[in-house]
């Protein structure tokens, strides 16, 4: 690579003809979930299949190449961005691209660099993401049982993700609780979860399962509207909507007698497509524009052919060009999932 290439990339410099990402219905794309990895420690039973065949690592875009991507991506508008996997802290070396990532937010080009993560790796990582830049991430946690929490994950060890926890809150993270809304297994559980995260000065967000790759069960067995959950929360608890946005699709209650705040993302029974301003990014290069859609744009290509961005922003225009209004995710008796990839290709 010559020098001023290096130099292009590294200041996030736009090409001539590049601006902000516009899509064919006017949305400005600000956001950017980046999946580093689809590997994970865990195997959650509504995510992933128990034995999972993973890419080749031969196949993966490098730190640097995601850095690369990531970067052209900030100097056409994106203003958060988001690591996700898989689990993102299995990857080899990441607080290398966590850190160069940073810089974007140091020097004002980014106005936040989160991670969601499943916690396992945290007492190992959070003071250096939080020295990285990184100021809130969010944990993925459905139980607080330890039984429980081994039979949804089928590997997952409770104990290092509540280690994790307290190293993340000691090292100044924000934290926010994700937990998938499962019928029959921890709907009794959600009033418990969050006290428990509101006593630890933690928002808690509730998600309604996707149909997204094959898995083991059928999800209609465990899907549960958030409109069903929110009536049943609003029995014992005071729930006032709530303005607040962190720039993803939750939509947010205050909780008067935990003081907290609840969010809810509803893919299934109230979808948030109309004000949809993200895209998604794999470890390979292949953006999709759509959570819900297949339609995908290879950018490792152009990212490759070239050491001048050019190319890459072209692909990029083309892709956004192609942004659909909305995604077709349906829950019900069907034979096969709305979406053939595994939530971990695409990272949520």
């Amino acid at each position: 690579m010559n020098t001023h290439a290096g130099q292009f990339r590294q200041a996030g410099a736009l090409t001539p003809s590049a601006g902000p990402m516009i899509d064919p219905f006017g949305r400005a794309i600000t956001y950017l979930r980046v999946s580093v990895t689809d590997r994970c420690d865990f195997r959650c039973t509504y995510c992933m299949a128990e034995n999972m065949t993973f890419l080749p690592k031969k196949d993966l875009l490098t730190l640097e190449e995601l850095n690369r991507l990531c970067s052209a991506f900030i100097a056409r508008g994106v203003r958060k961005l988001r690591l996700t996997g898989g689990e993102p802290l299995v990857r080899k070396n990441i607080l290398y691209l966590v850190r160069e990532l940073g810089r974007h937010v140091e020097e004002g080009r980014l106005d936040e660099l989160t991670l969601t993560t499943n916690g396992s790796q945290l007492s190992r990582y959070a003071a250096e993401l939080a020295d990285c830049g990184v100021r809130r991430i969010n944990v993925s946690l459905d139980t607080l049982d330890p039984e429980k929490f081994r039979t949804v994950t089928r590997w997952g060890d409770l104990s290092k993700v509540m280690e994790g926890l307290d190293a993340a809150q000691a090292a100044g993270l924000s934290v926010k609780i994700n937990a998938v809304a499962l019928k029959d297994f921890n709907d009794r559980e959600i009033p418990d979860l969050m006290r428990w995260a509101h006593g630890r000065g933690m928002d808690l967000t509730l998600i309604e399962t996707m149909p997204m790759g094959e898995i083991e069960e059928d999800r209609t067995d465990r899907y549960l509207p958030l409109s069903e959950m929110r009536a049943r929360l609003a029995e014992d608890f005071t729930l006032t909507d709530d303005a607040w946005r962190t720039g993803g699709p939750a939509r947010y209650v205050h909780v008067a007698e935990t003081g907290g705040r609840l969010g809810f993302i509803t893919p299934m029974t109230h979808n948030f497509c109309e004000s949809c301003n993200r895209v998604r990014l794999t470890c390979t290069g292949t953006l999709y524009m759509c959570l819900g859609q297949e339609d995908a744009a290879d950018l490792r290509l152009p990212l490759r052919a070239s050491d001048d961005d050019a190319l890459l922003h072209r692909a990029i225009d083309e892709a956004i060009g192609r942004k659909p209004k909305g995604h077709d995710f349906v829950i019900g008796r069907q034979n096969r999932p709305a979406v053939a990839r595994h939530m971990s290709v695409t990272g949520g």
